[in-house]
């Protein structure tokens, strides 16, 4: 097999989830730079802490579409280039490693729930809704936005599993690359788990004092 062209595909899904929206969005719109408040997190949550509900909306579509277009290209016009569901996971972990560490911006990026999810979606639609009720589950009984995310990202790659033959077949590549999302968003998440953990973490709807 010829890896010129895989390596190409991930390489440019890298580059594509480099695009840190947050920014571009925010620039566009003659907002502050998201990495200047709040979190200091370019993503659509902080963004949301500009005022301007369209900016964060805007930014939360963009942030998932380009974790699912490099997935969705593979999958539709992959196969007749000899690229297969393996190449379409490394991408859409290429896509979300690009919101991490963005090439263009300083390599600093966003936690990645967007573009996961984008990813999600890319590979399966059933997954991607799954993972998000999880998400809404735990947000609604527990009020925390972060711990919502991290227990859904977790349990994205099990949802893969199990659906093995009844939804989707299963293949180790996209296996490996929930995973190290999973890990990754987790990891992202580390200074949510110590505020969570010292109580001080906020919830859903409460202002800060």
């Amino acid at each position: 097999m010829n890896f010129l062209l895989p390596a190409l595909v991930v390489l440019a899904s890298y580059l594509v989830g480099s695009l840190s929206f947050a920014v571009i969005v925010s620039r566009l719109m003659g907002l502050n730079d998201p990495r200047s408040y709040g979190s200091k997190n370019p993503g659509a949550t902080n963004v949301l802490r500009s005022g301007s509900k369209k900016a964060a909306l805007l930014t939360l579509l963009l942030d998932a579409l380009k974790g699912w277009l490099p997935v969705a290209l593979v999958l539709a016009w992959g196969p007749e280039h000899g690229l297969g569901a393996g190449v379409a996971a490394l991408a859409g972990l290429a896509a979300f490693l690009g919101h991490l560490y963005p090439v263009f911006f300083g390599f600093v990026g966003g936690k990645g729930v967007a573009t996961a999810v984008g990813v999600l979606a890319g590979v399966h639609g059933v997954l991607a809704l799954a993972t998000v009720v999880t998400f809404g589950i735990v947000v609604y009984f527990s009020r925390y936005v972060s711990l919502a995310s991290m227990v859904a990202a977790v349990f994205a790659p099990m949802f893969y599993v199990f659906g093995d033959g009844v939804a989707w077949t299963a293949h180790a590549t996209e296996v490996f690359s929930l995973a190290v999302m999973a890990l990754l968003l987790v990891w992202r998440h580390r200074e949510n788990i110590n505020r969570l953990l010292a109580g001080s973490e906020s919830k859903l709807g409460q202002k800060k004092t």
